[in-house]
């Protein structure tokens, strides 16, 4: 985890740039760089570093002394960079993984370079001599980018959008700033002015594909029959996998628990390859809620099953709405459900930083889209609709929870990783039989549970313990975040407010006093940015105008009785959303 930042085109002076570059300091806490690309007066490079991989020589932008005309900087981690390394014996000058970008980019060149890494980036390239600059990004957006292009030449990049508001300019207009596209790279020219020209953008890479880099990732080629003892096999060794390759650290490994089974698997995979490691340190696990929130008392349970070194981290429903506004200066995002649910990670993450010493945080991220775990998938007209849906949620994770998990663990200093949006693992999933991944009796994931339903790597009442909502989960059953936060809000929105949102926010309309609430708070912070999010997340198949499974006919009171012939009885459904 980094923070990345580069300006191209633009000769404002030295004060207002660095600025800007300072407002993502949060997440490179351990060293700072920033300063002119040689020969190019109007190109910059900021550069704030987590020291994760080969703490010595990780500072960037990062130059070789075989490729002087190269100029890399990078956030990410490249998961298969001894293994290409090995393979192309190439003469690296340091220990950092990201040195792979430069090398393969000198051999094949852009195209193929992005094709072969096996991990989560967004990397600038700037090639001086022949007057280029590459931007990427990986397949699901797992490492943030922004871009800010201008039409009289000026090119601006920053792992948050944040870092670009205030970039000059000398249009009449305010320049767009945008997302850059997950699983695509962009090139530029720079003219001799300096300035900068857009030549094309390509996708390198979609969730269906089946990586390139798959040949050397150490794993043998797989069965591919879809008889399900193989499925599952397949699903336990390339799930362990996806764990073991993110070991890759000279920091401090933790863990997100929250007792669900997607948490749940990632930390008992990661304790029991930390003790085939030999780790040199017990693994900590966090989980965070009130006293008697469902998740506390389910993550207890795995920690104890696992032997993790656990902590439970507790909060008031008043801690958590004072941490509202900083919540979404860190997100930069409005959306209901995101913000909803990163309150109680942001606050977890914090604790992390200042009560203990691990810095590498790995989580469950992604598991929901991929295995169509959302509540509303029972819901779902056909298997095949269900997977175009499943799809698009993964298309779509760089705006809503990969967005939530990276803003809210990186606003303090932590790095993420998460093992479920491996490419492989993802790409493999995608490619079964529609039919086998459906909920099955009326459990949601009931493929991913059935895969290690017979491993004793996690206790029964997890592995098979239904969906609860993180922004739920962390309250009690008798009063819940979503209702704490309705009681709040219902006394800073009036109906009047609410009846004229579409008159003072006319784009994304909020159509509850929540949504409302959150856009206030987010034009208070970032006024007239409301495009950086395209739309709200919403379940599918159902009239929602909130994405909490409270307000629809579907939801299951707490007594057992199904709702729409939704769900197995005695079961207590919450939110669609983690």
């Amino acid at each position: 985890m980094c923070g990345i930042w580069a300006l191209f085109g633009c000769d404002k002076s030295f004060d207002v740039q660095c600025s800007n570059i300072m407002k993502v300091a949060h997440r490179g806490p351990d060293a700072f760089r920033f300063g002119n690309v040689d020969g190019f007066t109007k190109c910059w490079f900021g550069f704030h570093r987590l020291a994760i991989v080969d703490q010595l020589y990780g500072m960037q932008p990062l130059r070789l002394q075989k490729f002087p005309h190269l100029w890399l900087c990078y956030n990410g981690e490249i998961y298969n960079h001894k293994l290409v390394k090995k393979h192309f014996k190439f003469d690296f000058q340091t220990e950092v993984d990201g040195e792979i970008i430069i090398h393969l980019y000198q051999m094949c060149g852009i195209e193929q370079m992005t094709r072969m890494l096996d991990g989560v980036f967004a990397f600038i390239l700037l090639d001086t001599a022949n007057r280029k600059v590459f931007l990427g990004r990986d397949t699901y957006g797992v490492r943030p980018m922004f871009k800010l292009h201008t039409d009289d030449g000026v090119l601006a990049v920053c792992s948050e959008a944040k870092g670009l508001i205030n970039i000059g300019h000398s249009m009449s207009t305010t320049p767009q700033i945008t997302q850059f596209p997950p699983g695509h790279y962009e090139v530029f020219d720079i003219k001799e002015d300096q300035k900068v020209t857009f030549v094309e953008r390509s996708r390198f890479h979609s969730c269906k594909d089946k990586p390139l880099h798959t040949i050397y990732d150490g794993l043998t080629e797989l069965p591919t029959d879809f008889q399900l003892e193989t499925v599952k096999s397949n699903i336990r060794i390339l799930l362990e996998n996806a764990v073991r390759k993110r070991l890759m650290a000279h920091r401090r490994i933790g863990c997100l628990l929250s007792g669900g089974l997607d948490s749940s698997l990632v930390a008992a995979l990661l304790l029991k390859l930390s003790h085939e490691d030999n780790f040199q340190y017990p693994v900590q696990t966090f989980a965070i809620g009130t006293a008697d929130s469902p998740d506390v008392c389910a993550a207890r349970k795995v920690a104890a099953h696992i032997g993790s070194e656990h902590h439970e981290v507790l909060f008031t429903p008043e801690d958590g709405i004072k941490a509202i506004e900083e919540v979404i200066f860190s997100l930069e995002t409005y959306d209901i459900t995101t913000v909803r649910a990163s309150i109680a990670m942001y606050l977890v993450s914090k604790y992390i930083k200042e009560k203990t010493d691990s810095v590498v945080i790995f989580s469950g991220e992604g598991s929901d889209e991929l295995t169509q775990g959302y509540i509303y998938f029972h819901k779902a007209p056909s298997p095949k609709e269900a997977a175009e849906d499943s799809e698009r949620l993964l298309n779509e994770l760089y705006m809503f929870d990969v967005l939530r998990a990276d803003r809210t663990t990186a606003a303090h200093g932590l790095e993420l990783r998460v093992p479920f949006l491996d490419h492989r693992f993802t790409a493999y999933y995608l490619s079964l039989p529609e039919e086998l991944r459906v909920p099955k009796n009326g459990i949601e994931k009931h493929l991913l549970r059935e895969a290690f339903n017979d491993t004793a790597l996690l206790p029964q009442e997890i592995l098979w313990r239904r969906k609860e909502a993180f922004s739920d989960g962390v309250c009690s059953d008798k009063r819940s975040w979503y209702s704490v936060l309705q009681e709040h809000i219902e006394s800073q929105v009036t109906d009047d407010q609410l009846e004229k949102a579409a008159e003072r926010f006319p784009f994304n309309e909020p159509k509850t006093k929540e949504g409302y609430f959150y856009r206030q708070v987010f034009e208070k912070l970032y006024p007239g940015r409301a495009e950086w999010l395209t739309h709200y997340w919403m379940p599918k198949w159902v009239n929602a105008t909130d994405p909490s499974a409270r307000t629809l006919p579907i939801y299951k009171q707490e007594n057992g009785t199904p709702n729409d012939g939704v769900g197995a009885g005695g079961i207590h459904l919450n939110h669609f959303t983690t």
